[in-house]
């Protein structure tokens, strides 16, 4: 071990909801946000689904930071459900250390 290398980050897994994470697939990605998707776990809930992911917090707050069309304007319009949805997952991520 590397007395001076910083400790690895450790994986977070988080729930990220359905609405946020089909639209997370249809923008463009970084390689490690589309690695985070791709091996996420499907939970289907009732009418919808949950991707659970497990990254690091820094892809967490990327995934979570492009998502902000959801809430309306740059040319989208606001769909409440995709609203709440953003919100729930903003939520979680708010639950990390910084």
């Amino acid at each position: 071990m590397i007395p001076d290398a910083p400790a690895p980050e450790l994986l977070v897994t988080l729930d990220m909801t359905g609405k946020v994470a089909d639209y997370r697939r249809t923008t463009e990605l970084e390689r490690a946000e589309r690695a985070a998707l791709d091996q996420g776990t499907t939970v289907w809930r009732g009418q919808g689904y949950t991707l659970r992911v497990s990254a690091v917090c820094a892809v967490h707050r990327q995934l979570l930071a492009c998502c902000q069309p959801l809430d309306g304007g740059q040319g989208i319009p606001a769909v409440t459900a995709q609203r709440k949805a953003r919100r729930e997952y903003q939520n979680r991520v708010g639950t990390l250390a910084p």
